[in-house]
């Protein structure tokens, strides 16, 4: 070879090592675009805004304000599902395809995931479900591109059933007549090992006079033997805590239900002792990211944060922490590689994604309503926090 040939060939060399090296900094300087879809308007608008909040929140803390993560600039593009099923449905596919996102976060309502899973099998895209909480998200309707940092209806019924589980206790379940109430009710029935329901009582979502369905469930518990409790699961519009203005205390019935948002929770106040469980409220983890979230929240909104903002707050953690990972490679199977097993640090304290159905594993707090003057709404007390060993949350999906 001569000496010029062989000068071309070690030029041809360093010329490919510099598109090598180029290649992968030119892909982690584009932008990373994320769509969060979300009830905007709708049945759950409020809880939409506190996941978008906490969203954005949570991107802010995890970058350490740069918002930006392996070198990647996040751009969030905000949908408003209007929690209707087709409209979420349409937008992923839209995010996806048009949009050239990355990956999305979302819905709000468990119909609306329901009807989004399947377009991200589609795609081949990553869905990071954040708060809809139906079981079947994670379970039968599952697919492997779906995470969920959200709890779960098992979660949920799992804890509540410490509460309430008890030899001679009777239960009669109050729900919305959708994926949510419905899964939600199965998923507390498979959970209670001594206590027996007796009556399972569906509502249109939209109901706002409960009277009707409030007799039918005193009629069903009032001549039962033992303690006597209506469970409520409700999510969005209507107060069926109003219940308790028709004087079940007279058949010795009590009243029982998980936690809410804090407006919700203003019902509460009349209902000092009820016991129940929680995903999240603002003053029971004690922890340096959610010290930061309350204290940020506080100074922003000049409010505490509430349910849906601690949820929204993990998505965002959990997707940095993914993407640091990967190097900022968003490619799908990175992802999922890394987020399966994975751990991070949330305003609840460590969650991990379960490798079998990437449903985010996580404590629930055991609480005990309080009346204190200084809050409108009745105060959860801690009992005590239930951690994710103590939880046998059933796997479902058919992987």
């Amino acid at each position: 070879m001569s000496f010029r040939d062989a000068r071309r060939t070690v030029l041809a060399g360093l010329t490919a090592l510099l598109l090598c090296a180029v290649g992968p900094a030119v892909a982690q300087g584009k932008d990373l675009k994320v769509a969060h879809i979300y009830s905007k308007t709708g049945p759950l608008e409020a809880y939409g805004k506190q996941s978008a909040a906490g969203f954005l929140m949570g991107l802010d803390y995890a970058t350490r304000g740069t918002m930006t993560v392996a070198g990647r600039k996040i751009v969030v593009i905000e949908k408003d599902d209007q929690g209707r099923p087709d409209v979420g449905k349409s937008l992923l596919a839209a995010a996806y395809a048009d949009d050239k996102v990355d990956l999305a976060v979302g819905p709000t309502s468990s119909g609306v995931a329901l009807a989004m899973l399947p377009v991200a099998e589609e795609y081949q895209k990553l869905l990071l479900v954040e708060p809809a909480v139906a079981d079947s998200i994670t379970g039968e309707k599952w697919n492997k591109y779906v995470f969920r940092t959200s709890r779960n209806s098992s979660q949920d019924a799992i804890s509540n059933a410490v509460a309430l589980d008890r030899d001679g206790t009777v239960i009669a379940t109050l729900a919305q007549d959708y994926a949510f109430g419905r899964d939600g009710v199965a998923a507390f029935k498979g959970a209670l090992k001594r206590a027996k329901v007796v009556h399972e009582e569906y509502l249109p979502t939209n109901t706002t006079d409960f009277t009707a369905g409030a007799q039918r469930l005193f009629d069903k518990l009032k001549d039962q033997p033992g303690r006597k409790v209506i469970f409520i699961i409700w999510a969005g519009a209507g107060n069926p805590f109003k219940i308790a203005d028709l004087d079940p205390k007279r058949y010795g019935i009590e009243i029982a239900t998980g936690g809410n948002i804090l407006p919700a929770m203003t019902a509460f106040k009349q209902l000092a002792g009820m016991e129940g469980a929680t995903y999240y409220y603002f003053g029971i983890p004690k922890n340096p990211v959610n010290d930061w979230l309350v204290s940020n929240h506080y100074n922003k909104f000049k409010s505490p944060p509430d349910f849906f903002t601690a949820g929204g707050m993990s998505a965002a953690i959990a997707l940095v922490e993914a993407l640091k990972k990967t190097g900022g490679d968003s490619s799908s199977d990175k992802l999922i590689k890394a987020m399966e097993g994975m751990s991070f640090e949330t305003p609840k304290g460590r969650m991990s994604f379960r490798a079998e159905d990437h449903q985010a594993m996580q404590s629930m707090y055991h609480f005990r309503i309080k009346s204190d003057p200084a809050f409108a709404w009745g105060v959860p007390e801690l009992v005590r926090e239930i951690k994710p060993e103590e939880m046998q949350v059933p796997i479902r999906n058919k992987r």
